[in-house]
């Protein structure tokens, strides 16, 4: 016969304060659940505000203090943006989230330039080609350098898919090739300039071009731009991610809630991608309106006028900069690159067309054709570049050539 269990000792706490305790123990899940539905709707309110303030502020001169204040809003602005950036990059998976950050700041940023050019005349005929050449100089050599070295603190050896990096290296050189260095070579006009014909040309080719990388990348050849840990890459299309959980888009837009990537509906990128757009326009918008007080600090300074270019520069790609460095951070370095190269590669595909189209009304030639310092710069560029991405792998070594090439352009725009 089995003897009888003994019997557990009793706890002499009275139940309801066992209950108490209990439930005082528990997380407060209201309280939770209530603070986090108050920071979807204050994240979903802050794209609307921005928009507010930069139409309040167009057009306004401002003093030291409000523009010290307005450059906090436009840092916090940056952050935003990374943040739908990359809450849309999480449901449609790579290459596409990259593509729709680069694409929404290009568009933005060739708006601001067109507007600009049709606004103050005196400023439109190298206006587009400042712009372009910074931002080229900019995302190959700056974000390019910083994500390498941001990578290899880690990994010691970056790894990315050299396949897509060089791809897009090529398509970088060739628009920059056709539109930026070839007009100071013609004899058919004046000065660097095209003429009607050959800017048209030069438009169809740039917009040719581009739409035809991006079928690549997303279509044709979508594994050229994503990394495997194989060493071997197979050169196959990668099928499509499975669909990603359903979730609410303020977790989305806190990076949070929901696991895997897939392929969002339309329906359910609508919201996330029209923040995104009006995150990037708060950025573009403050750097216009922070254009007068930096014009101001760049001659109390002493430096050239044209120094103006490369500072709104910085300020509009600060989106993506600070996305590839995350990106880099993550050990995600393809996704980096895919972001920086793919940037530069957007400013010049989209920009050329559309300052033909705006030629039409605008008065006087329009300068495109850099001059042989620049032109230096970026065969610089294109030798060094061609080597860091020729392997698939680079070092800290890589990452200076590029920060050097990009110190001696902010130098040089300092000091011609």
């Amino acid at each position: 016969m089995a003897s009888p269990s003994p019997s557990r000792p009793r706890d002499p706490t009275p139940a309801p304060v066992r209950d108490r305790a209990a439930a005082d123990a528990r997380p407060p899940a209201a309280p939770r659940s209530r603070l986090r539905s108050a920071r979807r709707r204050l994240t979903g309110l802050l794209p609307l505000a921005g928009l507010l303030l930069t139409a309040a502020l167009w057009g306004r001169s401002l003093p030291t203090i409000g523009a010290a204040a307005v450059g906090l809003v436009l840092a916090g602005a940056v952050l935003l943006a990374v943040t739908y950036a990359e809450a849309i990059a999480h449901r449609v998976g790579e290459p596409f989230g990259t593509l729709t950050l680069a694409v929404a700041v290009t568009v933005i940023e060739v708006g601001l330039i067109v507007s600009l050019s049709i606004s103050d005349p005196a400023k439109s005929a190298t206006l587009a080609r400042d712009t372009v050449f910074a931002a080229v100089m900019i995302v190959c050599n700056g974000i390019v350098g910083m994500a390498l070295v941001i990578n290899a603190r880690a990994t010691r050896l970056v790894r990315f898919n050299e396949q897509g990096a060089r791809a897009l290296l090529g398509t970088v050189l060739t628009l920059a090739t056709l539109s930026l260095v070839m007009p100071t070579f013609t004899s058919s006009s004046v000065g660097p300039t095209y003429t009607g014909t050959q800017l048209a040309f030069a438009a169809v080719a740039s917009a040719t071009v581009y739409g035809m990388f991006v079928f690549i990348q997303t279509v044709r050849h979508r594994w050229m731009f994503l990394y495997d840990t194989e060493p071997d890459l197979d050169p196959t299309p990668i099928p499509a991610p499975e669909p990603a959980a359903a979730g609410d888009d303020g977790d989305q837009a806190d990076g949070a809630g929901s696991s895997g990537h897939g392929e969002a509906s339309l329906a359910g990128l609508v919201v996330p991608i029209l923040r995104l757009l009006a995150a990037l326009t708060v950025v573009v918008g403050l750097a216009k309106t922070l254009s007068d007080p930096i014009e101001g600090a760049v001659a109390w300074a002493g430096a050239p006028p044209s120094f103006v270019g490369v500072v709104i520069a910085l300020l509009v790609l600060a989106p993506e900069s600070l996305a590839a460095f995350r990106a880099a951070a993550r050990g995600e370095m393809q996704t980096s690159l895919n972001l920086a190269l793919g940037s530069g590669l957007a400013s010049i595909g989209l920009t050329i067309p559309a300052v033909a189209i705006a030629s039409i009304w605008l008065a006087g030639p329009i300068e495109l054709g850099l001059g042989s310092k620049e032109i230096v710069l970026l065969a610089a560029t294109a030798v060094i570049s061609a080597l860091t991405f020729g392997s698939g792998r680079a070092t800290v070594l890589q990452a200076t050539h590029h920060l050097a090439v990009f110190a001696a352009f902010i130098f040089l725009a300092l000091v011609p």
